[in-house]
């Protein structure tokens, strides 16, 4: 009687411990491979770059100037909270926007920019001081003068890589008066320009 229960005992814990073993020498599958999130573009930090496009506009005692330009920028961008983004940016450009009697030689700006960052994508508006050289030569003489005044205008950036970007840009350009001496004596010159560019920059 008592052997039987003892192997009856004996075959349920042998029965009960079989699926036990079994679950055992199952294999687990590896963990998963952790993947790090990709890191999110921030605008803020230095940048220079060049950029390259076209000019028009009106001098006085001139007709209507128009060439193309080319120059180089650097500033710097401070990204705030909510995609908010604040800069400076200075630029110098070689230009031709010229007519018959005047060429406007080269401008510079030095300007602040504001605007919104989608991710990769900025749209901004930006605005400052601005300054130039221009030259008048009517009757074989030729005069040159600095002018300055400001600028104001518009743009937007994307950046392509960690470290590149690309941007087209707007400006309105007034350099104000400036006397000139000519054949017909002194005469005062005021420079107005519409300048659209497009540039790429790199960003440290």
């Amino acid at each position: 009687m008592y052997s039987k229960i003892l192997a009856g005992a004996a075959l349920a814990a042998a029965l009960a411990a079989s699926p036990l073993a079994m679950a055992a020498d199952l294999a687990y599958p590896a963990p998963a491979a952790y993947a790090a999130p990709a890191p999110v573009f921030t605008w803020t930090g230095f940048y220079i770059g060049a950029n390259a496009g076209y000019g028009w506009g009106e001098a006085d005692w001139s007709d209507d100037t128009n060439g193309f330009l080319g120059g180089i920028q650097a500033g710097y961008n401070w990204q705030l909270g909510n995609g908010f983004v604040l800069g400076l940016e200075t630029d110098l450009q070689a230009t031709n926007i010229e007519s018959p009697t005047y060429q406007l030689d080269y401008f510079g700006t030095i300007r602040a920019r504001a605007g919104f960052a989608f991710d990769q994508a900025l749209i901004y508006g930006t605005g400052g001081f601005a300054y130039g050289r221009g030259t008048y030569e009517l009757g074989g003489l030729s005069n040159d003068q600095t002018q300055t005044g400001w600028t104001i205008g518009a743009g937007g950036e994307y950046a392509f890589a960690p470290n590149w970007t690309v941007k087209a840009e707007y400006l309105y350009l007034d350099l104000g008066k400036e006397t000139y001496d000519t054949v017909g004596g002194p005469i005062d010159i005021g420079t107005t320009a519409n300048i659209l560019r497009a540039g790429v920059n790199y960003k440290f």
